[in-house]
């Protein structure tokens, strides 16, 4: 008898010291935190908006992807910048794909139903561009009619159905590549973000023009999900620092060698 309970005290020992083994083998999250990994943030955009968002030799950078990474600085935490199509990105956060969205996204009534927003982080407005050698859309009345291009699931989308039919408003994935079809002829107009299609004119060269002046100004602002209070509260203290010790005006600088925020 004495000899079974002795066998069971050394089973239940070696039991034991290999669970504790186990343990400090260093795959635990608890031990990864204990080793210095910081939390990740990860963040969406469409990838495919310059020069607030694009992939430059594979790399996501622009200036979303900058705002973006500073937050992560400020946060202790490690930035991941991510896309997905800018139609689904609400659909993405609210699916946890992704802890927000620094995609040059506005706030809309109808977005605020769905996720929380931070301050706005920027403001520009929605410009009207045609070909350079178009004579023929001189104002927003001109647009009637008119084949209009714009990106998916945009506000840009819902204002050019006021000026033209459904059928007539074409959906491109990307700003940029709407515009460049405007010297082909295949759209009459775009409506975008006017510092988009600046730095397509004075960078790209693109032959097109601005119309009369803006539509209207957005105020952009970071998605984050509903009732995600303590996440939002950490990005809106980000960027008031950001915005006070002047980091952010050196990146809007870099950007577009101006003050995009407007305060």
């Amino acid at each position: 008898m004495f000899k079974k309970g002795m066998t069971i005290l050394i089973c239940c020992l070696f039991l034991f010291g290999a669970a504790a083994g186990c343990a400090n083998d260093g795959t635990s999250t608890e031990a990864n935190g204990e080793n210095g990994e910081k939390e990740e943030l990860s963040y969406a955009m469409s990838g495919l908006y310059r020069p607030f968002n694009y992939k430059d030799g594979g790399e996501l950078t622009g200036f979303d992807v900058e705002i973006g990474q500073e937050i992560a600085k400020r946060l202790d935490m490690e930035a991941n910048p991510v896309t997905n199509p800018f139609e689904t990105l609400v659909q993405g956060l609210k699916a946890e794909k992704y802890d927000a969205i620094i995609g040059s996204m506005a706030i809309t009534d109808e977005r605020l139903e769905q996720v929380d927003f931070s301050r706005p982080y920027y403001r520009s407005g929605a410009q009207v561009y045609v070909a350079e050698d178009n004579d023929t859309i001189k104002s927003e009345a001109d647009l009637k009619d008119k084949t209009i291009g714009v990106v998916k699931a945009s506000t840009f989308r819902d204002v050019a159905l006021e000026y033209t039919d459904k059928a007539n408003v074409i959906g491109y994935d990307s700003d940029v590549v709407a515009l460049q079809d405007l010297p082909t002829g295949r759209v009459d107009a775009v409506i975008t973000d006017r510092m988009v299609g600046v730095v397509a004119i004075n960078e790209e060269n693109l032959a097109i023009q601005e119309v009369d002046e803006p539509l209207w100004i957005d105020e952009m602002a970071i998605a984050v999900r509903k009732g995600d209070s303590k996440l939002l509260e950490d990005i809106n203290a980000a960027l008031e620092e950001m915005i006070e010790d002047g980091t952010y005006q050196e990146i809007s600088m870099k950007w577009f060698d101006e003050n995009i925020l407007g305060e």
